[in-house]
């Protein structure tokens, strides 16, 4: 029989670092952003959707830079250009040696050049999308969180409320809060034009402000409901449990535990909100209730283009066109970006 083996301290060694270093893999740290940018760079349609954001919004602020004319500016005898196209003026002054910006997509019934609306319109449309997602998100987080970190009762009744809120038919709403502030805000703007809100409220005009309301009132909901299921998971981990056995309040919980493991999915929900409001915006400014002229937006524009569909098409087309793509662009921006921030919906 032989002897049993004795294993001690002497029959290890010590492992040199050459060793050491041949056995722990090497593989580069990354943090949650980079790992989620090495996910989103693999989504092509994400990618080009990005892109194209970022070339309307250069097309939206950088480009009336370029372009002599502005948005409310009235070129006499240049009513009803066709794009390319010059007036019998600027011909003559063309003819005279001077530089003359042409028209790129012509010119409307009042002489105003269509690309440099369009530009304005396309930043007006881009900057709502983006302000009426900011107020839902800060709404929807604040309201998700407390009835998700709270529970029981509270909880119940706060998503009774948003049920509630569901309900409500949120273009009526809009609707009315446009008829019903458009006086108010008028004599508002009247007294105090010479302070920086009463031109705020001169330049927006009513429907926008209206539209910012409606979004602070009713489109939170949606997030709310996002942080509420995501901090109810993420209450019962034991690091919170620790974090409540060291006397930290409700407050420092929300904010520096559950909401950062929060993130991704509140942003991806945050890009999905931005065309919804873009939409409306636009919905509602081709019913005649949008933007006080002469300032535009994309819906303004393929309505003023209705009285021409047969003659100027173009006019229609292009502002559709760019809506349409915008919408779909933030859209797919979104669905990516969603995929990328969170992998566990991945396939």
């Amino acid at each position: 029989m032989n002897d049993p083996i004795v294993i001690t301290v002497d029959s290890f060694e010590k492992a040199s670092t050459e060793e050491k270093e041949a056995f722990i893999p090497h593989h580069p740290s990354v943090s949650y952003w980079q790992d989620a940018w090495r996910r989103l760079k693999k989504n092509y349609v994400a990618l080009v959707s990005l892109g194209f954001i970022i070339f309307l919004f250069l097309f939206a602020y950088i480009g009336p830079f370029f372009v002599d004319y502005s948005y409310e500016q009235q070129v006499r005898g240049s009513s009803n250009l066709a794009p390319f196209t010059f007036s019998e003026q600027e011909q003559e002054r063309i003819a005279q040696g001077e530089n003359v910006f042409p028209h790129i997509f012509g010119t409307d019934v009042h002489g105003r050049d269509i690309l440099v609306r369009v530009m304005y319109g396309t930043r007006v449309s881009m900057f709502i999308g983006l302000a009426a997602a900011a107020l839902t998100l800060v709404v929807g987080v604040i309201y998700g969180s407390i009835s998700g970190f709270l529970g029981g009762i509270a909880d119940t009744v706060m998503m009774r409320i948003v049920d509630i809120i569901y309900s409500v038919p949120d273009v009526l709403v809009v609707l009315l809060l446009a008829v019903t502030l458009k006086p108010l805000l008028s004599d508002y703007a009247d007294k105090h034009q010479a302070t920086l809100m009463g031109r705020v409220v001169i330049g927006l005009g009513p429907s926008i402000i209206a539209i910012f309301i409606a979004f602070a009132m009713l489109y939170w909901t949606t997030m709310a409901r996002i942080v509420r299921g995501n901090i109810l998971q993420l209450k019962q981990q034991e690091y919170i449990t620790a974090a409540r056995a060291l006397g930290a309040s409700t407050s420092r919980i929300i904010r520096k535990h559950l909401l950062p493991n929060c993130v991704g999915s509140i942003v991806a929900a945050t890009c999905l909100e931005i065309p919804i409001a873009i939409f409306l915006e636009s919905f509602l400014s081709f019913l005649g209730v949008g933007v006080n002229a002469p300032m535009t937006s994309l819906g303004s524009l393929a309505a003023d283009a209705l009285g021409g569909i047969y003659t100027y098409t173009y006019r229609l087309i292009i502002p559709a066109f760019i809506l349409s793509m915008m919408i779909l662009s933030f859209n797919l921006f979104g669905d990516g970006l969603r995929d990328a921030l969170d992998p566990r919906l991945k396939k």
